[in-house]
């Protein structure tokens, strides 16, 4: 169990490692072609692009990573991999459409502010709730699916690692986006 959980550890923390590099590394290229176009771009013109950029990145390269993590820690046998596999992609894909919700609220949220109002405010923080309410929701519906094909310590290893790697990419969002300004 223990050999598990450092298995884990270890993953997430290269996982963050990994996406962190790629985040910095086209950080610092949108950087330099800033420099060569600052004179046509505005702030706000610049903020928007890097948050569109930064969730691309994450919704190209995360999704794969996630898999691959997901599959070295479940360490499933053939016949568990044949019933897991097509579960986990039905949830991918329906956590996927419900990220569209995450992605039009960050941009939203980009449009919006350098000139934040208090009802903007608390619509783009009643939609972020409702889509975390969303998730839980999703996570809670394919723990029963998985619980039901493949046991409870199955749907359970499932569930922890899920939410491991989705706060992880929680977190990675959460500190690209700068704190909400009057």
């Amino acid at each position: 169990m223990q050999k598990r959980i450092m298995v884990c550890v270890a993953l997430s923390a290269l996982v963050v490692s990994c996406l962190m590099a790629r985040v910095q590394a086209k950080a610092q290229t949108q950087s330099q072609n800033k420099q060569d176009t600052s004179a046509q771009s505005t702030a706000t013109d610049a903020k928007e692009k890097n948050i569109q950029e930064y969730i691309e990145l994450m919704r190209s390269n995360v999704r794969d990573e996630k898999a691959e993590i997901m599959g070295a820690v479940m360490q499933l046998s053939i016949d568990d991999a044949a019933k897991f596999w097509p579960i986990y992609s039905e949830y991918d894909a329906e956590l996927s459409k419900l990220n569209n919700l995450r992605v039009a609220n960050i941009e939203d949220y980009a449009r919006n502010y350098s000139q934040m109002t208090d009802e903007k405010a608390d619509e783009l923080i009643q939609r972020s709730l409702d889509y975390q309410k969303q998730r839980g929701e999703l996570l809670a519906k394919y723990y029963q699916i998985m619980k039901q094909s493949l046991g409870a310590v199955t749907a359970a290893r499932f569930l922890q690692v899920e939410h491991q790697l989705l706060l992880i990419i929680d977190l990675q969002i959460a500190s690209s986006l700068p704190i909400v300004q009057e």
